[in-house]
């Protein structure tokens, strides 16, 4: 059974959580989509899913640790406009750094985290860039109408 030892480490670090808190801080009057830890495993169940599906032979935990940091920078842009896929680039080198990938699975989830806004990303880097666009429940959200996203990007039915 794939055990999810990093994702788990990381997710109950206090560099962790302290991003959290301070993405949760700066979204608490957000009326749309947030970057809470629902979104983080929506698109690490998502993109597990795409990954067998693509015959693509990397770990659960690779994918959902990949999960948990592609946003974890959104505090940074909140705070001085630096994209938050740049930011969380960043922001994941040294929390990667007290886990147990090999310098090729840190660089498969830091190249995934940086192109995760990337419609030209490839592999796995492309599922990443899809199962967030994926995790969008905008069939079911409050308020949908009020959503800038056009509505071939919006997912209006449910797909995974």
């Amino acid at each position: 059974m794939d055990t999810l030892k990093n994702t788990n480490r990381l997710y109950q670090s206090k560099d962790y959580q302290a991003h959290l808190q301070k993405i949760d801080a700066h979204e608490v009057k957000r009326q749309f989509c947030c970057h809470t830890i629902d979104h983080f495993l929506s698109v690490a169940r998502i993109a597990s899913i795409k990954t067998l599906e693509a015959g693509f032979d990397v770990s659960r935990d690779l994918i959902y640790t990949t999960a948990l940091l592609h946003d974890i920078g959104r505090f940074v842009q909140y705070e001085d406009k630096t994209p938050h896929e740049i930011a969380s680039h960043q922001l994941a080198i040294p929390l990667l750094k007290k886990l147990d990938y090999s310098d090729h699975e840190n660089k498969l989830i830091l190249a995934a985290i940086l192109n995760h806004r990337n419609p030209e990303a490839q592999g796995f880097c492309r599922i990443i860039y899809e199962s967030d666009k994926l995790s969008r429940a905008c069939f079911s959200c409050p308020v949908e109408k009020e959503c800038d996203w056009s509505n071939e990007k919006k997912n209006l039915t449910i797909i995974y």
